[in-house]
Formats: structure tokens, C-alpha cells, sequence
């Protein structure tokens, strides 16, 4: 840390991992209200979750109705009798059977065939172009929901309004304002400075530094500790009545059940971001999807009943994607490989449940590759609009198809 510190140096590293505990400097036991801030316009939550790898989406909505599906499936194929039936067409993977059951209770929207123009099918390429929501990618300086944070909470500076659950803070969070917290366990977002670190913190608070740049530091490591006590405080005293699947290699259920409770502990949150890898299914598909799709259905949907049973389903909106789908036609090695266009998923009380959007055509095909039907960025312009209350344009750059989902 340099004795030139400034503030979008210190804010790049953001508050992954970071709190006050014994080892912090001083001055900054200090107490200070310069974390608060006005309240968000609405407490109504949007919690992301990214399916990393390139999802089969048929494998997880299955064309059932369509001859051409299994032409182009022979190991990888859900059979007709497998499927849990969503119309005449399309079915759901029949270990999505907790999902198959929010989506018979009108609170789960399926947008088929989402994607956008001139796709790209390198995992890196690809996920910055959803996390921008800009074919340019890394090009923007911020990321969707790093503007839509920014827009629309303004004068919050609380510190965790947006709490990403992972090793790797997303570019989707990347903002100008608002950084995000992260950490992989809770319990363990604590202070971790080195003695150096210390030291400099220490340098910056005397007198002959600038009062102005003592009193930022001073702010935002008080929002540090503020952030880590409340997320700890929270994650610590929860308990709930539903049992969420983990142990071995599953995170996915131990992830939402932290978000589930620091939303039941009051943390002013306005997006949570979790990811969940391991779709990049190339080679053994039917049983390794298979296993994805089992951890997928039951994380989900304990979280959505641990939601409901502690009456916060209301103000929780849930959106699931994938960077990229798999191809039509089946590799050499019974998997698939990078396609396009894919399925999205939204839970929610207040949504259109149902299938949005047409299922892409199995036979017009672009060199293999399905068609996209909707392009994400009109989810994304739904969502801004309806459930952040912000202007999408402002963030998104231009209007995009409507796609009403609220």
C-alpha cells in the first residue's frame, strides 16, 4: 500500500476479506456514522446466479416434442417418459423436480433461446459480454449490475449493498461507486492486513497528512468492520427449518443458505451474486450434468422454501444463466461442446411465470448452432425496470425488445 494512497486505488481492492479485528490500526476503533447513508429506494433483493462452464440448456429444458432432438442426441438424450412435461414441446430435466414444482406454482419464468448477436464462444469473451451486457466487453469500464447499483442507489453508502459469494468478484459488480463485498465463507471475512499494511494505516493518520484523505480512509474502514461484524453476526445467528444439500464437493446449498440469512438478518443488501461451476461438459455428460442438475435443483429449491417459510419470497427475485449452451449434435466423446443460445431462469412471487420467448429450432440451425430467440439484455432491461426501478437504458445503452416478466 502506498503512501499515495487514494480513493479509487484503495475502493479497487474492494472489501474482499477485509474487517477490523485486533490486529487493525488504532484509529480506527473510532466510532462513526460516515457509513450511513439514505435509504435505497425499494428493499426488494436481485440474487445472480451464474452457472459457469456453458450449460446444456437441452439437457435442463428438454425438446421432447421434437424428433430432431434425439437425431441429434444419442448418449446425452432425456427420453419422452424421463422428462417433466412444461407443455406439448418442452420439459424439464427430470432431476429438476423442485424447480418442475416452482414452475407449476407460477413463480418461475423460463426464457428460452437467450443469447445475443454474434456470439462468442470462449467461456472469458463470452461471460464479459453478459456481465457488461456490451459486445465490447472488458471495453466498458463497468459492469450491468455495477451501473444499475450505482444508478439507483446513489447516496447509500452502505457497505453491503452488494455481497458477491466467491473467490473471484465478478465484472458483472464492477463499479464506479459501489464495490463489492466477497468472501467464501463468512465466519472467515475477518481483517487479514499484513504488519505492513498496518503500519502504512497508521502513517496515514498523522497529523501532517491531508484531513481530507484521513477522513475517507477512516470512513471506509469503519464500513469495513461494520460490513464484516453484520455479515458474521448475521451468517452466525441463523437458523432455519429447511435443510439445504452440502458436504463433499456441493457449495452451491451452503452459499444460499448465506444469502438466505443475511437477508433474514436485515443486512441492507441489494444484490447478491453467486456462481456455479462445472458445466463444461464435453466429455461423460449424461452423468456429470446429471449431478449438476441434482445439486442445481436441490440448492435452489430449499433456498426458495427457506424464502418462503421466513415470509421473504416477496422481495427476492432470483435470475440463474450461463454464459453460453451447448451444440446440437453430440461430440465423439458423449458430451457437447461450446454452442450459443441456452435457457435463462427467474424466480420469483411478483413474475410471469411460464415459458418466455420460442424455443429455437432444432433444424435451423447456424452451422450447428441453435439460433437465439431472445436477446438476454431484454431479461436484463425487464428486471432493471421492474424490480430495481431504474431507467435500463441508462445502463443497458438502448432499449431492447420488451420481454415482460414482472
Amino acid at each position: 500500500m502506498s503512501n499515495n494512497i487514494d480513493r479509487r486505488s484503495f475502493l479497487g481492492r474492494g472489501l474482499t476479506g477485509i474487517s477490523l479485528a485486533a490486529t487493525a490500526p488504532s484509529f480506527l476503533s473510532l466510532s462513526s456514522g460516515a457509513f450511513a447513508g439514505e435509504e435505497a429506494k425499494n428493499d426488494r433483493i436481485l440474487v445472480v446466479l451464474q452457472l459457469s462452464g456453458g450449460n446444456d440448456g437441452l439437457s435442463t429444458v428438454v425438446p421432447y416434442g421434437d424428433d430432431a432432438y434425439y437425431k441429434h442426441r444419442r448418449s446425452t438424450a432425456i427420453g419422452k417418459n424421463e422428462v417433466l412435461k412444461l407443455n406439448e414441446y418442452a420439459g424439464f430435466n427430470p432431476l429438476l423436480q423442485q424447480m418442475h414444482k416452482i414452475h407449476g406454482d407460477g413463480e418461475l419464468a423460463i426464457v428460452q433461446g437467450a443469447s445475443y448477436p454474434n456470439p462468442n464462444r470462449s467461456h472469458f469473451k463470452a461471460m464479459d459480454i453478459w456481465h457488461t451486457a456490451d459486445a465490447k466487453g472488458r471495453g466498458r469500464d463497468t459492469g450491468w449490475l455495477g451501473r444499475a447499483i450505482d444508478s439507483c442507489c446513489p447516496d447509500n453508502n452502505d457497505p453491503n449493498l452488494v455481497v458477491n459469494i466467491g473467490k473471484t468478484v465478478p465484472y458483472a459488480l464492477e463499479a464506479k461507486q459501489h464495490k463489492a463485498v466477497s468472501f467464501t465463507d463468512p465466519q472467515q471475512y475477518a481483517w487479514a492486513g499484513r504488519k505492513a499494511d498496518t503500519e502504512e494505516f497508521e502513517e496515514l493518520n498523522r497529523p501532517r497528512k491531508a484531513a481530507d484523505q484521513i477522513q475517507w480512509l477512516h470512513r471506509v474502514a469503519v464500513d469495513a468492520r461494520t460490513s464484516s461484524t453484520e455479515i458474521r453476526d448475521a451468517a452466525r445467528d441463523y437458523k432455519s427449518k429447511v435443510k439445504y444439500p452440502g458436504g463433499g464437493r456441493q457449495r452451491l446449498g451452503g452459499d444460499l443458505r448465506t444469502v438466505a440469512a443475511l437477508i433474514r438478518g436485515g443486512v441492507d443488501t441489494r444484490v447478491y451474486y453467486v456462481s456455479f461451476g462445472g458445466f463444461d461438459t464435453h466429455n461423460g455428460q449424461r452423468n456429470r450434468h446429471g449431478q449438476l442438475m441434482t445439486e442445481l435443483d436441490a440448492a435452489l429449491g430449499a433456498f426458495w422454501t427457506d424464502l418462503k417459510a421466513q415470509g421473504l419470497a416477496d422481495k427476492v427475485c432470483v435470475m440463474v444463466f450461463s454464459e453460453f449452451g451447448r451444440r446440437v449434435e453430440e461430440n465423439g466423446s458423449q458430451g457437447t461442446d461450446h454452442g450459443v443460445a441456452g435457457p435463462m431462469f427467474i424466480l420469483g412471487r411478483s413474475i410471469k411465470g411460464g415459458l418466455h420467448a420460442k424455443h429455437p429450432s432444432l433444424t435451423d440451425l447456424d452451422r450447428g448452432d441453435l439460433k437465439m430467440t431472445c436477446d438476454f439484455r431484454s431479461v436484463y432491461q425487464s428486471l432493471l425496470a421492474d424490480w430495481m426501478e431504474t431507467d435500463p437504458v441508462k445502463i443497458l445503452g438502448r432499449r431492447y425488445p420488451d420481454l415482460p416478466l414482472l
